[in-house]
């Protein structure tokens, strides 16, 4: 994989690209690839946003997300764009599997692939160019570097700017989280400097939610949360049963995890959710403790130090025991 720097000369030239990211995108995933499409289509390239799945309701409001793709609902069309794509810009993922059915189509293009992303162990040798940085809070502020290194800072409109925030806000945690670097602070600066309205966005995110996605919560915490203070653990096991009964759309467990993080003492935390096709599961840290490491050994998933995913086969009580299983093993580390 070559230096994203030695990408930019092609900027300077027409041609046809797809951005993509993984599937069931969040705030980060949404607003790295829109600001990019902004981006590149204010240079005159003929550029699309291609979704592997559906996204959550709260970020229908973005600037540009009506003309996003979903590639599960547009199959053929999807295709045939990857097909004809001179570049496919890959954000926010690390390995094309991050994909779900999109991963085939994206492997058998000719296109040239462009990585842009902050999670570890990146699967570098499918991508010509890129960068992959974990210690960026977000692929939104690899983005924001993506225009301004490559001589382009005063194409940074007020869409870019919302786009690029969202990004920023949401994979920081509001700006909490020790990612949160001095350099994040100073692209906010600049996005307010455009005339960027970070209440509204802040608003449009959180401020969205339907009365039975409370009422989910409320149950959750009260019939689905398991806490071992003895290991500073908590663990919250969502049935399909509860998905069907407070009919929960897509984006409506978001953030639920970080919730558990919240309890005096509690420095593991988790989530297993029973999808249609597998068991999801997303785990959050405090400390040194490593959940890309513990995902990827155990759930088949990984991340970031301080937040990652995985996945299981078995049903969500199965899953979820042996999680209660495995946390045994890392009493050392959860309470040391």
């Amino acid at each position: 994989m070559q230096p994203i720097e030695q990408f930019f000369p092609n900027l300077n030239k027409p041609f046809k690209a797809v951005i993509t990211c993984h599937q069931k995108p969040d705030g980060d995933a949404m607003g790295s690839t829109l600001s990019l499409y902004h981006f590149l289509k204010s240079l005159g390239h003929d550029v699309v946003v291609i979704s592997p799945t559906n996204w959550a309701q709260f970020l229908d409001w973005m600037p540009g997300v009506e003309e996003v793709i979903d590639f599960e609902a547009n199959r053929e069309k999807s295709t045939e764009l990857v097909n004809n794509a001179d570049y496919i810009f890959c954000l926010d993922f690390n390995i094309l599997h991050r994909t779900k059915h999109l991963e085939p189509v994206i492997a058998a293009s000719k296109a040239l692939k462009i990585l842009i992303d902050h999670h570890q162990q990146p699967d570098t040798p499918n991508f010509h160019y890129g960068i992959s940085d974990v210690k960026m809070s977000s692929t939104c502020e690899m983005i924001y570097d993506f225009i301004v290194q490559s001589g382009h800072s005063n194409m940074i409109n007020i869409d870019i700017a919302t786009c690029l925030y969202t990004g920023l806000m949401t994979d920081t945690g509001s700006f909490r989280f020790p990612s949160t670097t001095a350099s994040v602070h100073k692209i906010v600066a600049h996005l307010k400097e455009l005339g960027l309205q970070h209440a509204k966005i802040h608003e449009n995110i959180y401020d969205q939610g339907s009365e039975a996605r409370l009422k989910f919560m409320g149950n959750a915490f009260l019939n689905r949360m398991q806490v071992f203070p003895e290991l500073n653990t908590a663990i919250m096991s969502i049935p399909k049963t509860d998905i069907y009964r407070f009919d929960l759309k897509t984006g409506d467990t978001e953030g639920l995890v970080n919730y558990l993080l919240s309890i005096r003492g509690i420095r593991l935390a988790a989530i297993v959710i029973d999808r249609e096709e597998e068991r999801k599961w997303s785990f959050r840290s405090k400390g040194n403790f490593d959940v890309n490491i513990f995902a990827r050994t155990h759930f088949e998933g990984g991340g970031h130090a301080n937040a990652a995913g995985g996945r299981s086969s078995k049903s969500v009580e199965e899953t979820a025991e042996d999680f209660k299983n495995i946390i045994i093993d890392y009493k050392t580390q959860l309470t040391q």
